[in-house]
C-alpha cells in the first residue's frame, strides 16, 4: 500500500486549504489602525484659540474610586419593590435606587452600553481609550497584550496621579508597569467565586483610608464567574450581589467630599450566563455615579441620556480630574456632570457644558483629521461632510466668546450631534478590509476545491501511475513561487511580507496540479484490467451533490446560518430517504419474482439470493428508522441563538450543579451514566462478535481495561461536580482533590489508550484447530481467505500465501476429520476480517468519552445519539452496497460514492449543534477549559485547545471515524451470493476487510479517494461562507451572523483536517502491521516458494 502518498497528497491538499483561510482571514479581519499619539497638556484644546496649560486648573475631584463589578448588568442594578418574590438576582442592590432616590444631587444610575464584543478585555479598552474595539479583537480576549494608544491609565500617570490597583489580572497585562501599585488576581478559573473578590476586600477599605492613592480600580469577577457557573436565575448570584450590595454601602462611607466613585459593569449576560455578543443582554450593563457633594444641579430632568455608551466615560473622567483627553477617544462628555453655563458662576470656576463640549469636540475633531491623514477607511463624502459640520460649529463658537456674546442656544446641540455623528462614521467604517488579500485568499481556495475534486475522481491514477512524479515538480513549483513573489516585494517595497510568499508557494502547486491532471483526464487502464471513468465535471451534477450544494448557496442568507441546526437535519434525513427511494428505482430494495429463464441457466443469475435481498432490504429500512429517531431526538439537545425569539436553551445543556431540584439532578445524573455505560457496552460488544477481544495486543487490552476504567473516571467526576459547594462541608477538601484527580486520571488513561493503539494496532488472535477444538464453543466465526491469486503475484504479495495456506489448512481440518495429513495443522484466526476497523472504532470511542469529559453531564445522551447515528449511516451505506452488489471482488476497485461521504459531513454539523453549540461566541462553552484544572492555568495554550476539542467534538469524532465508510461494505458484505461458486457450506470466503491487503493498489487509491471527497465537502462549506463574508462584508449583520460563521466554518475545517489525517495516518499504521505480522508467519527460506507450506503456524 502507497502510505506515503496518500499522506503526501493529503497533508499538501490540506496546507493549500489552510493558505487560502489565512489569506482571506487577514485580509478580512484586520485590526483599525492604531494611532500611537497621546494628548499633552499643551494642546490647543481650550475655549480661546491660544496655547495654555490646559492641566493648571483645578480639577472637579482630587480623588476618584472606580469600582468595576464583571457583568453587572442593568437588571441587576434596578430594584422594584412591588415585586414579593424577587428572583435570585432581583433586589439585591438596593443601595443603588435608594442613594438616588434619597440624594439625586449627589448619585445617578444610568444604564452603561457596551459596544460588542462584549467580553472583558476588549471593554477594558473601550473605557480606558475611548476607542471602539473591531470584531477581530475577541480572538485576544485571553491572550491579552498592552494597550498602545492613549488611554486614562497613560495620562494619569503622565500627571503624577498615583493609580493603585486591585483584582482582575488582565488590567496587569493590559498595562504593564503602569500602576502605582497593584494586586492582581488570576481571573481565568470561572468555577473560582470567591478568591478575587476577597482578595480585593482584603486590601480595598485599609487603601481608602490610607492617603498614598489618587484613582482607586478595584475589579470584582465573583458576579461574572457566578454566571458562568451556575447562570444568574441561582442562589449563588443572590449571595454574590448581597456581597456587593454590602462593598459599595462600606466604600460609599469611607468617601471624602473631593472623591468621585463610580460603580460599574463591563458588559452584561444572558439568561444563561454568557455574554461575548451584541444582544441588549449582553451590551447594557449599569453605571453608578456618586460623590458626599453636590455634583448633579437636581433630580434627573428629560434632557439627561437614556442610555450613557461606555466611551462616554472616558472623556468625562479625564475633564472632572483634570487630565487630557485620550487622543484617540471617540467619546462624549456626560454633560449632567458639568454645570450649565448661567451656574458656573461660583468661587472656584468649574468648566462649564458648553466648555466642555467644545474641548471634546476639538479633540474628537483632532483625531479625526490625524486619523484621516493615515488611513483611507473613512469615505471622503462622510469625511467632508464632518469636515464643514465642524467648520461651522468652530465659526459659531468662536465668535461668540470672542464677542463675549452668550452662545445660541442650539449650539450646545449641534455640538453633540457632531460627535455622535463622528462616532456612528467611525464603528460604520472601521472594518478595514485589505481587498488584495481576500482576492488572493479566495483564488487560492478556489483552485484548492478544485484540485480536492479531481484528486478525488483521478485517485486510481494518482496512486497508480509511477510516472506521474509530483513530489519534485510540487516542490519546485512552491520554491519558485516563494522566490518569485519575495523578489517581487523586494523591488516594489523593499520589504518580504511571508503571507504572499505562501500564496504564490500555494498557487503555483495547485496549478501545476491541475495542469498534470489535465494531462491525465484521458480513460486509464489499471494493470488489472479495471477501467477508471474519465474526469467530468457533470459528476458535480450528481443527485447527492445537490444537497452539499444548496447547502452551500444557503449560507448567503442570514435566516439559513441562524436555523442551520435544524435545516442541517432536514437535509440529512432528507438525503438518507432518497438513498432507498433511488435503490427501489433501480429494482434493487423489493426482491423480484424469481425468472424461469435464469433458474435454467439462460440468463445471468443475481448476485444475491432472495433471503439475501430481503434481509438487506429490512436492515436498511431499519437502520433508516433508526437515524430518524435519533435525529429527531437530537433536537432536544439544541441551544438557542439571540434571534430565535421564543426558543428555550435545552436543559441538558446546564451543568448538574446549577439544578437545585434534587430528584431532577438525580435523575439526570443516572439517565448520563446509562447513556456513557450503553456506549461504552455497544462498542466492546462489536469487538467481541468479531473477535477483536480474543487478542492479548495492546489495542485489545485498552478495549478491555481502559475504556471501561475512563467510562468510571467520567462517572465519578460527574457526580462530585455535582455536588454542592456548601453539601459535604466535612468534606470540601477531598472533595476538591476529586475535581481535580478524576478528570486528570481520564486524561492520562486517554493519553494510554491512545498510545497502546498507536504501538500495537493488531486485534488479531491466531489459533490452530487443535487448540481451538479445546476453546469454548461460543467463539466467533472463522475467517477464512480467497483464491484467485495468479501465481505471477505470489513474489510481490506475501499475504496470498498465508490466504492460501490458511484456507487449505481448514479445508484439510473439515475433509479429514481434523488430521493433518501433510503435517500442517488447521488454524483459525480471530478479528483477522476487522483489523482495519476495530482499532478506528475504538479510537472513536476513546476520544468520544474523552470529549464527553469537557462537555456538561447532560451531554452523555447526546453522545449516546451521535454513536447509534454513525452506526445506522454506516449499516445504511453498506446495505445498499450489498443490494446494488457490485463487489469489489468483481472490479478490483474499491470506492466510496459521493451520498455516504455527504451524509458523514452532514450528521457532523447536525451534532455540532446537537451537542449544545452553535457559531456564536457567547455559545463557547468556556467551562470546558476548567476540566482537571479548577485552579485555572498559568497559560493560554492548553485551556484554549480544550475549550476547541469541546466546542468541534463532532468534527473530530466523524473526521477520525471517516474511513470506516470504506471498511464497513466490506464486513458487512453479504455473504453466499448465487453467483459465486464458494466452498463449503457459505458459499464464499469471508475475507472481508482482508480483501483490501488482497489489491493494495486499489486500497490506496479507495483511501485517497475517500479522504479527498470528504475534505471537498467541507471545504465547499469554507469556501461558501468565505464568499459570504466577502460579498456581504457591508451587510448589516455581517459581524453578528456571517463573520462568527465563517470563523466557526475555518476552524472546524482545520480540526477536521487534522482528525482526519489521524484518522487515515491509524490506518496506514494498521497496513504496516499487518504486513509485518504475517511475514513474521513465514520463514525466510519459505519466503521464495511459490505454493505450497510445509511449516506449522506459530502459537
Amino acid at each position: 500500500m502507497k502510505g506515503l502518498t496518500v499522506l503526501s497528497l493529503l497533508l499538501w491538499l490540506c496546507a493549500a486549504y489552510f493558505v487560502g483561510i489565512y489569506l482571506f482571514v487577514g485580509g478580512f479581519l484586520l485590526v483599525r489602525l492604531e494611532v500611537n499619539r497621546t494628548s499633552a497638556c499643551g494642546d490647543v484644546l481650550q475655549p480661546g484659540a491660544e496655547s495654555a496649560d490646559f492641566c493648571q486648573g483645578p480639577p472637579r475631584f482630587r480623588r476618584v474610586v472606580v469600582l468595576i463589578i464583571d457583568a453587572l448588568k442593568i437588571d441587576f442594578a434596578r430594584f422594584d419593590p412591588t415585586k414579593t418574590s424577587p428572583r435570585p438576582y432581583e433586589n439585591k442592590l438596593p443601595v443603588l435606587e435608594e442613594t438616588v432616590s434619597a440624594r439625586p444631587a449627589q448619585s445617578r444610575l444610568y444604564p452603561f452600553r457596551a459596544d460588542p464584543p462584549t467580553t472583558t478585555m476588549q471593554r477594558i479598552k473601550g473605557f480606558t481609550t475611548g476607542s471602539l474595539p473591531t470584531f477581530v479583537d475577541v480572538g485576544n480576549n485571553f491572550a491579552s497584550s498592552a494597550i498602545l494608544e492613549d488611554n486614562l491609565i497613560h495620562q494619569l500617570g503622565q500627571m503624577g496621579k498615583r493609580v493603585v490597583f486591585m483584582g482582575d489580572d488582565t488590567w496587569e497585562n493590559l498595562f504593564p508597569k503602569k500602576f502605582y501599585r497593584s494586586l492582581p488576581f488570576p481571573s481565568f478559573n470561572v468555577k473560582d467565586l470567591h478568591t478575587v473578590d476577597n482578595g480585593i476586600l482584603q486590601h480595598l477599605y485599609t487603601t481608602m483610608v490610607g492617603d498614598d492613592w489618587d484613582v482607586l480600580v478595584a475589579h470584582f469577577l465573583g458576579v461574572d464567574h457566578c454566571g458562568h457557573r451556575f447562570g444568574p436565575d441561582h442562589p449563588a448570584m443572590a449571595d454574590k450581589l448581597t456581597q456587593m450590595d454590602g462593598v459599595i454601602r462600606s466604600v460609599m462611607e469611607r468617601l471624602q467630599d473631593d472623591t468621585l466613585l463610580v460603580v460599574m459593569g463591563d458588559h452584561g449576560m444572558t439568561d444563561t450566563g454568557d455574554h461575548g455578543g451584541e444582544s441588549q443582554k449582553e451590551t447594557d450593563a449599569a453605571l453608578f455615579l456618586y460623590s458626599p457633594s453636590a455634583i448633579f444641579p437636581g433630580p434627573p430632568t428629560e434632557d439627561e441620556p437614556d442610555v450613557v455608551p461606555q466611551t462616554d466615560l472616558v472623556p468625562t473622567l479625564a475633564l472632572l480630574l483634570g487630565i487630557p483627553i485620550p487622543f484617540s477617544s471617540v467619546g462624549q462628555v456626560l454633560l449632567p456632570l458639568f454645570p450649565p453655563q448661567e451656574q458656573n458662576q461660583g468661587a472656584v470656576r468649574r468648566l462649564s457644558q458648553l466648555e466642555a463640549l467644545w474641548i471634546n469636540t476639538k479633540q474628537v475633531h483632532r483625531f479625526l483629521q490625524t486619523y484621516s491623514s493615515l488611513s483611507s477607511d473613512i469615505p471622503p463624502e462622510s469625511l467632508s461632510e464632518l469636515k464643514l459640520l465642524f467648520s461651522r460649529l468652530s465659526s459659531d463658537y468662536l465668535g461668540s466668546v470672542g464677542a463675549g456674546l452668550p452662545p445660541s442656544p442650539h449650539l450646545s446641540s449641534s455640538l453633540q450631534a457632531y460627535l455622535t455623528s463622528v462616532r456612528d462614521t467611525c464603528r460604520a467604517t472601521w472594518a478595514r478590509f485589505n481587498p488584495a488579500k481576500m482576492a488572493a485568499g479566495l483564488a487560492v481556495l478556489t483552485f484548492a476545491c478544485l484540485a480536492c475534486f479531481v484528486m478525488s475522481e483521478l485517485s486510481a491514477v494518482l496512486t497508480e501511475e509511477k510516472r506521474l512524479g509530483l513530489k519534485a515538480p510540487v516542490a519546485a513549483a512552491i520554491t519558485i513561487g516563494v522566490i518569485a513573489a519575495a523578489a517581487v516585494q523586494l523591488v516594489a517595497r523593499g520589504y518580504v511580507e511571508a503571507v504572499w510568499c505562501l500564496a504564490a508557494g500555494a498557487f503555483a502547486s495547485e496549478a501545476l496540479f491541475l495542469w498534470r491532471a489535465w494531462r491525465l483526464n484521458r480513460p486509464a487502464v489499471l494493470k488489472n484490467g479495471a477501467k477508471v471513468s474519465k474526469l467530468s465535471a457533470r459528476r458535480l451534477l450528481a443527485p447527492s451533490l445537490a444537497v452539499p450544494l444548496l447547502r452551500c448557496a444557503s449560507l448567503l442568507s442570514d435566516s439559513y446560518v441562524i436555523y442551520e441546526g435544524r435545516v442541517v437535519t432536514f437535509l440529512l434525513l432528507s438525503l438518507a430517504l432518497y438513498v432507498p427511494v433511488r435503490l427501489n428505482w433501480d429494482g434493487h430494495l423489493v426482491p423480484l419474482t424469481p425468472d424461469p429463464l435464469k433458474s435454467a441457466g439462460l440468463l445471468p443469475s443475481p448476485a444475491l439470493t432472495l433471503a439475501a435481498v430481503r434481509k438487506e432490504s429490512g436492515s436498511l429500512i431499519g437502520c433508516l428508522g433508526g437515524l430518524v429517531l435519533c435525529a429527531c431526538v437530537s433536537l432536544s439537545f439544541h441551544g438557542c441563538r439571540e434571534e430565535q425569539g421564543g426558543c428555550t436553551p435545552s436543559p441538558f445543556l446546564s451543568p448538574l450543579s446549577r439544578l437545585q431540584d434534587s430528584q431532577l439532578k438525580n435523575l439526570y445524573y443516572i439517565l448520563s451514566v446509562v447513556s456513557l455505560g450503553v456506549s461504552a457496552y455497544l462498542l466492546r460488544l462489536w469487538l467481541c462478535h468479531y473477535g477483536n477481544l480474543n487478542s492479548s495486543g495492546g489495542t485489545a487490552f485498552a478495549a478491555r481495561w481502559v475504556l471501561p476504567l475512563l467510562c468510571v473516571c467520567a462517572g465519578l467526576h460527574w457526580a462530585v461536580s455535582a455536588t454542592r459547594e456548601d453539601g459535604f462541608r466535612k468534606l470540601a477538601e477531598l472533595i476538591r482533590v476529586a475535581q481535580l484527580a478524576l478528570p486528570r486520571a481520564a486524561f492520562a488513561l486517554l493519553g494510554l489508550g491512545l498510545c497502546l493503539i498507536w504501538a500495537d494496532p493488531l486485534t488479531v488472535f491466531l489459533k490452530t484447530r487443535a487448540a481451538a477444538s479445546a476453546r469454548s464453543p461460543a467463539l466467533p466465526p472463522r475467517y477464512r481467505a480467497s483464491t484467485g491469486i495468479s501465481p505471477q503475484a505470489e513474489l510481490r504479495h506475501l499475504i496470498p500465501q498465508i490466504y492460501q495456506h490458511m484456507r487449505r489448512s481448514l479445508e484439510d481440518g473439515e475433509t479429514g476429520g481434523g488430521g493433518e495429513e501433510d503435517g500442517r495443522p488447521a488454524v483459525e484466526a480471530y478479528g483477522l476480517g476487522t483489523v482495519y476497523s476495530a482499532p478506528l472504532l475504538l479510537l472513536c470511542g476513546l476520544l468520544g468519552v474523552g470529549l464527553l469529559l469537557l462537555h456538561p453531564e447532560g451531554m452523555a445522551l447526546a453522545f449516546l445519539l451521535l454513536l447509534l447515528e454513525m452506526a445506522a449511516l454506516l449499516h445504511i451505506h453498506a446495505a445498499a452496497a450489498n443490494l446494488r452488489r457490485s463487489p469489489a471482488a468483481k472490479t478490483g476497485v474499491f470506492s466510496v460514492a459521493w451520498t455516504p461521504v455527504v451524509l458523514w459531513s452532514l450528521a457532523a454539523s447536525q451534532f455540532f449543534h446537537s451537542t449544545g453549540h452553535l457559531p456564536t461566541f457567547p455559545s463557547i462553552q468556556w467551562g470546558a477549559a476548567f476540566v482537571g484544572f479548577p485552579d485555572g492555568h498559568s497559560g493560554t495554550v492548553l485551556p484554549a485547545c480544550l475549550v476547541t476539542l469541546n466546542t468541534f467534538a463532532s468534527h473530530i469524532l466523524f473526521a477520525v471515524g471517516c474511513p470506516l465508510l470504506l471498511f464497513w461494505p466490506l464486513v458487512r458484505e453479504v455473504r453466499g451470493s448465487r453467483g459465486v461458486k464458494g466452498h463449503g457450506e457459505e458459499g464464499e470466503d469471508a475475507v472481508m476487510e482482508m480483501r483490501l491487503r488482497e489489491k493494495p493498489q486499489q486500497f490506496s487509491a479507495a483511501l485517497l479517494q475517500l479522504s479527498t471527497r470528504y475534505l471537498f465537502i467541507l471545504g465547499a462549506q469554507v469556501f461558501s461562507s468565505v464568499c459570504a463574508a466577502a460579498i456581504l462584508r457591508r451587510h448589516l449583520m455581517v459581524w453578528k451572523v456571517f463573520a462568527p460563521k465563517l470563523l466557526f466554518e475555518a476552524s472546524g475545517f482545520v480540526v477536521s483536517c487534522c482528525f482526519l489525517l489521524i484518522g487515515v495516518t491509524l490506518v496506514l499504521r494498521v497496513d504496516v502491521a499487518v504486513g509485518r505480522w504475517f511475514k513474521r508467519l513465514i520463514p525466510d527460506a519459505s519466503r521464495t516458494r511459490l505454493l505450497g507450506f510445509s511449516y506449522k503456524l506459530p502459537h
